[in-house]
């Protein structure tokens, strides 16, 4: 019996022993300091944010120069990287054979036109004497056959003259719209053939375009900015350049959506009247957002970043509570918050490295912290937000 009595004590024992530990911890929390922290109180202030999309500026209308007509490069009338008028002659090919190609067709069908008028004279004569029973039928009916030959040889002599002319123009290459022209691909006595020596490239500048690929979710936003948009809602930036200063506005959308990638290129378009934007620069397009307005903004020191979720303290009297947040984008040394902070909300933004969901805190200048990392509110360890670039994206930028 003793030994039975024994054994039951020892669970009484174990949990006299972890009561005691417990209180022992609990009162060991209970003495430990406040922590000094610096706070600032989050502010409604008005916020215009833009998408960046890269962009690749365009020509609107942008033609290969190619002969049609086979010869020798005779004359260049233009010189290479200016402006040049529509219909001004910038290339010549060698016109004597075309000439006198054109030539023999206008003396074609002046033979032609004169057999004509010959049939056409004895198709009458005989149907005059048919009509006296003084010609026998069948000679009659020969000469309105040479009649209706003649006339099929005039038409065959007119087309004649049209090809030649055609090619004879094909000769002269010129401009078919106002443009800028590239340098030549060819020199005076260079032998080109019809369709497939590329001469030259002109193409528009003013105005001019930038082409942007967009995901297929975007796709209805910009249907609804090419039906409705105001200045400032394409803005166009040059690398390493100021903004550019004209507006654009959306000059056409893509028929449909690659079905391998699931974009869709949309064309934007801008005036030019300076030619600072040139057919082939890169550039960022920046779209104005959907949610730009008042919105809440925090110092972004305060925000801490845990595998990919950022986090504030909020300081509620003497206590630090930990609070998720979804983020906007970057406001100078402030960044917006989407949701999870009110306005009038005071969070921490030093002295936070230490701090536990639910510890003690008091205003005053926060003791000096090593560059490690500092535990959040899971007792595990965070990186500061502020030590990430500025151009990370965050879940409230993800929104048009």
């Amino acid at each position: 019996m003793k030994k039975r009595y024994i054994f039951s004590a020892l669970p009484i024992i174990v949990l006299l022993w972890t009561s005691c530990k417990n209180k022992d911890d609990k009162n060991a929390a209970a003495a430990q300091p406040a922590t000094p922290v610096n706070i600032a109180a989050a502010e409604t202030a008005p916020t215009v944010y833009y998408d960046k999309y890269q962009a690749t500026v365009v020509a609107l209308n942008s033609v290969e120069l190619r002969p049609q007509v086979a010869g020798y490069i005779t004359g260049i009338f233009f010189k290479e990287g200016e402006v040049v008028q529509k219909g001004k002659p910038l290339y010549e090919i060698d016109r004597r054979k075309y000439l006198a190609t054109y030539e023999q067709a206008r003396a074609n069908l002046a033979s032609a036109q004169a057999n004509f008028v010959k049939a056409q004279k004895d198709a009458e004569r005989y149907s005059f004497l048919l009509k006296q029973d003084a010609v026998a039928r069948q000679t009659y009916d020969q000469a309105v056959a040479a009649l209706a030959t003649s006339q099929s040889q005039v038409s065959v002599a007119r087309a004649g003259i049209l090809s030649a002319q055609t090619d004879l123009s094909y000769s002269i290459i010129k401009a078919p719209f106002t443009g800028r022209i590239g340098i030549s691909q060819v020199k005076l006595g260079a032998q080109v053939s019809p369709g497939t020596t590329l001469l030259n490239t002109i193409s528009t500048e003013n105005p001019i375009a930038v082409d942007v690929v967009v995901t297929e979710q975007d796709l209805d936003r910009f249907y609804r900015l090419q039906r409705r948009s105001t200045d400032s809602t394409f803005k166009l930036q040059l690398n390493g350049a100021d903004a550019y200063p004209h507006p654009g506005k959306v000059f056409a959308i893509d028929r449909g959506v690659n079905n391998q990638t699931g974009t869709v290129k949309v064309r934007i378009q801008f005036a030019n009247p300076k030619d600072e934007l040139r057919d082939g620069m890169s550039a960022v397009l920046n779209v104005l957002n959907a949610e730009s307005g008042s919105r809440v903004q925090i110092p972004y020191k305060a925000v801490t970043e845990q595998m990919g979720e950022f986090f504030v303290f909020v300081s509620q009297d003497t206590i630090a509570k930990q609070r998720k947040v979804n983020l906007g984008p970057r406001v100078g040394s402030n960044v917006v918050v989407m949701n999870g902070i009110e306005a009038g909300e005071k969070v921490i933004t030093e002295g936070f490295q230490r701090l536990r969901d639910g510890g003690k805190i008091t205003l005053g200048p926060p003791a000096q912290q090593g560059t490690g990392g500092k535990p959040n509110g899971n007792g595990q360890q965070s990186t500061s937000a502020a030590g990430q670039p500025a151009e990370k994206p965050t879940q409230g930028q993800q929104g048009k």
